[in-house]
């Protein structure tokens, strides 16, 4: 008998460490997905700072070859 219930205790705590190994290698997974996400977002928004950029840099040409223009 206490064999018996020796090895139920120890199927039990295999199947308690394989759970708490799934939960955390859920756990690594999903913190991988918001890492990659959020490396995502700040690429992207990144680029818009980029385009902004340039294109207050093309608006500021604009406006001193106009500037050019009328003096002429």
């Amino acid at each position: 008998m206490r064999q018996a219930m020796s090895t139920l205790k120890a199927f039990s705590e295999k199947e308690r460490a394989y759970h708490q190994y799934q939960a955390r290698q859920n756990y690594l997974r999903q913190q991988r997905s918001i890492q990659h996400y959020q490396d995502a977002l700040r690429a992207e928004a990144e680029q818009a700072r980029a385009e902004k950029e340039a294109a207050l840099a093309e608006i500021e040409r604009m406006k001193a070859l106009l500037g050019n223009d009328k003096m002429l």
